[in-house]
């Protein structure tokens, strides 16, 4: 953010893990919102998903759709396709080569490009001539035990390449620092703290006094691959998992022995769950079904897969812990072909579960103030941002490392592609762009 004026038009695009926004600016700096004509009305936040079928009028070819008409598609035909959630999530995994669709193979990349054709389409208008001028954000850590930063950014240039523009990539942290220093009227020092769907990142930025010559300067940022995907897994493994058999027995021979822990691992990765309805995989329960202690458990997973209940099992999930941001005490409701639960849990529940993750946010929070030199004292103002910013257990832990009266929150959701869409009308951008891989 500098003090000369800003110029063009450019547009700002928070591709996230769960949901995705644009914003665009003008030359006066301001940014405003893309809204999509969505089937439940207009909304600025579109769904991170995709959802495949077999077009029966070309021979071999896919149909498919986006966002919230990917939702309506898969719950209208569910037997017949494919749904795809945070695929984003796969940008950095080198195990990652292709989703298998009807018999297609889709890279990353090519996901991305129809999921980027889609959300244009359904932008309308408001994106038919986009300018020269895009910032797209990235995490400052992929998600995954190893992430591969530059394949991740292998993949983003080719996805993003359909654009037909040149793309600068910003830190999505750093989007909404930017947005928010925007309102500061006095010098300070400001954190800014992103929950998304796989990541959290922080940023720590310098900003100015208005009419100072470069008004706000990037010092640090940090990030770790938990975010609230896995807060939903917690809430998946403690009171879903065991239903479906996770820590029960089977027999071999004549020994009993625990059902391996591989059988349950797509469950925690959204991108997969949904890909698990595949012959080698019943089969394979199948063969579990007969020699488990508890056959019922695992016909209960075998369900789960067959009948496509992925989506709307994490919408339980995920209902259940927005609930237990205003509430102590939640329900667990879900009733689907082969499995119904009706169970409750505390917010001291969930917040035990997630314990060791909001320990490893907070080591990150302070490999943030390491490398900028600075102790949590030294920081003005936090802002928090992202779904999971919500969450009270999160909030808590800044308020006890900064103070209640430094802590700030709003649009959520949002405020990324906000900032992001002003970055890229700032001649200043330049010093902002991600250059490497941070951690």
């Amino acid at each position: 953010m500098t003090n000369s004026t800003p110029t063009g038009n450019g547009v700002g695009i928070d591709f996230g893990t769960t949901n995705s926004v644009i914003a665009r600016a003008s030359g006066g700096g301001q940014s405003s919102l893309v809204e999509f004509a969505t089937p439940a009305g207009g909304d600025p936040v579109f769904r991170s998903a995709l959802c495949f079928w077999q077009d029966e009028a070309v021979r071999g070819a896919l149909g498919h759709e986006a966002g919230p008409w990917a939702i309506a598609e898969f719950l209208d035909f569910p037997e017949g396709s494919r749904f795809l959630q945070s695929f984003k999530s796969m940008a950095a995994n080198s195990l990652f080569d292709s989703a298998s669709l009807f018999g297609k193979r889709l890279r990353f990349e090519e996901l991305g490009q129809i999921f980027l054709a889609h959300l244009l389409d359904h932008a309308g208008p408001a994106l038919t001539d986009l300018p020269e001028a895009i910032v797209v954000g990235r995490p400052v850590r992929y998600v995954g035990a190893r992430p591969d930063p530059a394949l991740a950014r292998a993949r983003y240039d080719a996805m993003f390449a359909a654009l037909g523009r040149p793309v600068n990539y910003v830190y999505e942290p750093l989007g909404a620092a930017y947005g928010f220093a925007s309102r500061l009227t006095e010098p300070a020092t400001l954190l800014v703290a992103d929950f998304g769907g796989g990541t959290s990142d922080f940023s720590i930025v310098r900003v100015e006094a208005p009419g100072a010559p470069r008004r706000c300067v990037p010092l640090a940022s940090a990030g770790i691959g938990i975010a609230g995907d896995r807060f939903d897994y917690r809430i998946m493994n403690h009171m879903v998992l065991p239903l479906l058999g996770k820590g029960s027995t089977y027999r071999s021979f004549d020994k009993f022995l625990p059902i391996p822990a591989g059988h349950y691992a797509d469950f925690g990765d959204w991108s997969r769950l949904a890909l698990m309805r595949n012959r080698r995989t019943l089969a394979e329960l199948s063969r579990l079904e007969r020699s488990a202690t508890d056959p019922a458990m695992i016909r209960r997973m075998i369900a789960v897969i067959e009948n496509e209940l992925g989506y709307s099992l994490y919408q339980a999930v995920g209902q259940l812990k927005r609930t237990l941001s205003t509430a102590t005490n939640a329900e667990l409701r879900f009733h689907g072909p082969g499995l119904t639960i009706e169970a409750e849990a505390s917010r001291e529940d969930f917040e035990r579960w997630i314990e060791p993750d909001l320990r490893s946010i907070e080591q990150t929070v302070d490999v943030a103030l390491a490398r900028a030199g600075m102790a949590p004292r030294q920081i003005d103002h936090v802002f928090l941002t992202g779904g999971s910013s919500l969450v009270p257990a999160v909030r808590s832990l800044f308020e006890r490392r900064f103070g209640v009266g430094r802590l700030a929150q709003g649009d959520e959701l949002t405020s990324i592609a906000q900032g992001l869409a002003m970055l890229a009308v700032d001649p200043d951008l330049a010093s902002w762009l991600a250059t490497e891989e941070q951690g």
